[in-house]
């Protein structure tokens, strides 16, 4: 569908707080790329810049190749929901979905196939004549994003559009976003702030902190290898450890750690609670002592104190250990994760 590109774009709020910080970003054609990061990141004004509802200080905003800067929001042919779905209230669903048919004055027999296939292909099918306030949380959210589908934009843009509902509907939703954006092939922009949102929907993610890009990539890159302390953070690591690296080797005061990939200098270590292993290994072993137990339906999370230092185990629901007991613990070196201090 549309490609979606970023050169340089950044804004600043009255009173020059920053907001966008030089933001460089390629989406592909028919991309699901997923904005991610905590509230005042500056993930919607980024959103706002590419809608046209705010204009960057500087930098440029480019549709296929062709800048847009120039460009009202209304002719830029991009879909856009909120977090609210903002349904006309007077009308009904039908109402709601031929709306920016009828302004864009096609045809009424075409409006009628759109409208039609339309209800069929979001499951609203039997629903065209209620009104908004006689529909669920989730079938308002369908309505909302298939109004911005029908009109065929070029690219879809979703600001936290499931962030109002239970976390079972949310699930559903986000599953159902995904087969649709398969279906239809539209390039899909989603900004959120839960990071399971991003890792199930996302075929890349970027995550913003304090309007810097610090990270693009595939899923599971951010959380496995993350290159910065902020998004190991953001994706649960809790295990960090100061240390000297030379080559694959981390000497830190707990231990020896062979690591997942060579490098010099002070580094992070970064260890995901669910990767460690009971009993001694010949590296990256450490002795520690359970300070606290806590069962979490599918496993069990252990903090331990390792000379001084808080470390977390996420351990099978077979293991049944006591705050007091004496533990051994490895991690395989492709678990141990090195994060160069200058990244923090």
């Amino acid at each position: 569908m549309t490609r979606l590109e970023l050169r340089g774009v950044s804004r600043a709020y009255p009173g020059g707080l920053d907001v966008l910080r030089g933001i460089d970003l390629d989406i592909c054609s028919s991309e699901r790329f997923v904005l991610l990061g905590v509230s005042g990141s500056g993930k919607s004004t980024l959103l706002r810049v590419i809608a046209g509802l705010d204009p960057p200080d500087t930098g440029d905003v480019c549709l296929d190749g062709q800048s847009v800067l120039g460009v009202p929001a209304e002719r830029r042919d991009l879909g856009l929901v909120f977090q609210q779905p903002l349904l006309f209230p007077h009308l009904s669903v039908e109402g709601n979905l031929r709306f920016g048919l009828r302004v864009r004055k096609l045809p009424e027999a075409e409006i009628r196939l759109r409208v039609t296939e339309m209800l069929a292909r979001t499951g609203l099918e039997g629903l065209g004549a209620r009104r908004p306030h006689q529909l669920s949380g989730g079938q308002e959210g369908r309505v909302a994003l298939a109004r911005a589908l029908i009109t065929r934009p070029r690219a879809l843009l979703l600001d936290e559009p499931l962030s109002a509902l239970d976390a079972p509907l949310r699930r559903d939703l986000r599953e159902w976003i995904v087969t649709l954006q398969q279906a239809t092939g539209t390039t899909l922009l989603l900004v959120t702030h839960d990071q399971e949102e991003a890792l199930a929907v996302a075929q890349r993610i970027g995550f913003l902190q304090n309007g810097e890009l610090q990270q693009v990539g595939p899923p599971q890159d951010f959380y496995q290898r993350p290159t910065t302390l902020a998004v190991a953070r953001f994706f649960g690591a809790q295990n960090f450890i100061s240390g000297l690296q030379d080559g694959a080797v981390v000497h830190t005061a707990l231990a020896t750690f062979q690591a997942a990939r060579p490098g010099h200098g002070p580094v992070t270590l970064m260890i995901r609670p669910e990767t460690w292993q009971t009993g001694p290994a010949a590296v990256n072993t450490v002795y520690g002592v359970i300070r606290s137990a806590t069962y979490a339906g599918a496993h069990w999370v252990y903090v331990l104190e390792v000379s001084g230092l808080t470390l977390v185990w996420h351990a099978p629901t077979a293991a049944r250990l006591q705050p007091g007991d004496a533990l051994t613990l490895h991690a395989p070196p492709d678990a141990c994760w090195p994060i160069p201090d200058e990244a923090l």
